[in-house]
């Protein structure tokens, strides 16, 4: 199927639950079919808001997919069946959501994806917080880790991206009411994720996000002409390297250097070292965390290497001359270290040999306090 086959992509994005992206989902919906547009329901999250279940009254909505799992049964939006449906239109809630185990795709994005490979425009909907680069930034704002997350690319492919605002003000009162959950649930959710020093930062984040997305479109829609702050000669040479190893760090790394990456318009490489032969010899656990992190950043679509040479940092920065690297990006290593010279060593090293490149030296934020 050719690119301008596929489906588009519509998202209602907030920062937070209860600021109505769902509401607005809905809302089109109903303004399209009442143009005679085919328009179904794809998966409908109602959380008991009487407001937002009033507007799916008169729209088709498929079946969901019951999954069996662990001795309960779990619903899923059915993808198959929405395929041979196939709605020109198709609503469906919570990007993010990860399907049950069993399911034929593990994300609901991909679902998704799948739709609109043939052919069927897509509404949905996603807060902030579950973009995959912004993971660190929401944990040391909220002190929560979101599990549910969505790369990146996946979102910066969508041909329209509409951001649902509330004040933070207004929408601790709607909590308060008891209009977004239950009333047993508000004063721990009130404690918790929706204190409001910690909606004001996430609701900036996301206009933050909504101001940037902009920017690129722009840039896009214009043939790649671009503003002088991230379109300029200077930015445009910009090419990043990330230094991947077992520590856990490393994801978070990743998060940063593509988070960076897009800002500037700039290639971005993972690299792993390994001396020769190294691999069949390293712990199994290191050998499948370094793995696993050059696969989350697959996932985040930057490109990967995994290079040997005795010599780690030359050969680290050796790859770097030759690939016109401008940036290098490492984990700072823990205060405390079983091997603090070697390890130690080895970050003054790359520094050394990089003189002639910036080398960022990644900290790990903690959450904040009150």
């Amino acid at each position: 199927m050719a690119e301008t086959d596929r489906g588009k992509l519509k998202l209602y994005m907030g920062y937070a639950a209860g600021v109505g992206k769902t509401y607005q989902m809905l809302e089109e919906g109903q303004a399209l079919k009442a143009q005679g547009i085919d328009v179904v329901i794809g998966y409908f999250e109602s959380h008991g808001r009487k407001d937002t279940i009033a507007k799916t009254e008169g729209l088709e909505t498929m079946p969901r997919l019951k999954i069996h799992y662990r001795g309960s049964v779990f619903e899923e939006m059915d993808t198959g069946a929405i395929l041979a449906r196939h709605p020109r239109i198709c609503l469906v809630d919570e990007f993010a959501h990860t399907n049950i185990p069993g399911s034929f795709r593990t994300k609901r994005w991909e679902d998704i994806e799948a739709l609109r490979d043939a052919g069927i425009n897509i509404l949905t909907t996603m807060n902030v917080q579950h973009l995959e680069s912004l993971n660190d930034q929401v944990w040391q704002i909220a002190g929560i880790r979101v599990r549910e997350t969505i790369p990146d690319w996946v979102v910066q492919q969508a041909d329209e991206v509409v951001i649902v605002d509330l004040s933070p003000r207004a929408l601790i009162h709607r909590f308060e009411r008891g209009v977004i959950y239950d009333r047993e649930k508000v004063e721990r959710a009130l404690q918790n994720f929706f204190k409001e020093s910690t909606l004001v930062a996430l609701r900036e984040l996301a206009l933050r996000e909504t101001a940037h997305e902009i920017e690129h479109r722009v840039i896009r829609d214009e043939g790649g002409k671009a503003p002088e702050k991230t379109g300029s000669k200077q930015s445009r040479l910009h090419r990043i390297l990330l230094f991947v190893t077992a520590d856990p760090k490393t994801a978070m790394l990743i998060r940063r250097a593509r988070r960076v990456s897009d800002f500037l318009g700039a290639e971005c490489f993972a690299v792993a070292v390994q001396p020769p032969g190294y691999l069949g010899s390293m712990a199994d656990r290191d050998r499948a965390t370094i793995t696993k992190h050059l696969n989350f950043a697959r996932n985040m679509r930057i490109e990967t290497r995994i290079l040997e040479g005795d010599d780690v940092a030359q050969t680290l920065v050796d790859f770097a001359h030759r690939n016109q690297i401008t940036q290098i990006f490492l984990a700072r290593e823990p205060e405390r270290s079983f091997l603090p010279l070697r390890r130690g060593g080895l970050l003054r090293r790359i520094v050394r040999l990089a003189k002639d490149m910036q080398v960022v030296i990644v900290s790990e934020r903690e959450p904040q306090t009150d």
